[in-house]
């Protein structure tokens, strides 16, 4: 499995910008996707995923803030973030969890929030 984010940029705070997640490859094998995001100086935290049956989980930090979603085919994944922070500021990760218990990271893309 091969996961592609994009979508990051630079926007001013209370902005918003919609992150993709495109999965390739052995999908059906995917049980769930996944956003972490990486700031500066700080681990990789757990920012919001869906499963193949619809069900989603946020942070705290990013509840009613940002929504997770995916297409009709499911093999992409969209993270729609509004009302952005400085602190979301970040390199955000996309992470199939496979059904084997493995797990495939995609290539991050840089948020970068400006106050």
């Amino acid at each position: 499995v091969q996961l592609q984010a994009s979508g990051g940029g630079l926007v001013q705070a209370g902005g918003s910008l919609r992150l993709s997640c495109v999965a390739s490859g052995t999908t059906r094998s995917i049980k769930a996707i996944n956003w972490y995001r990486q700031g500066p100086g700080k681990e990789r935290e757990f920012v919001a995923s869906i499963s193949k049956d619809g069900t989603t989980n946020y942070a705290n930090s990013v509840m009613g803030r940002f929504t997770i979603s995916r297409d009709g085919g499911g093999n992409t994944v969209y993270l729609q973030m509004n009302a952005l922070e400085a602190t979301d500021t970040a390199v955000y990760y996309c992470h199939g969890r496979l059904r084997t218990g493995q797990g495939s990271w995609g290539q991050g893309t840089q948020v970068t929030v400006s106050s």
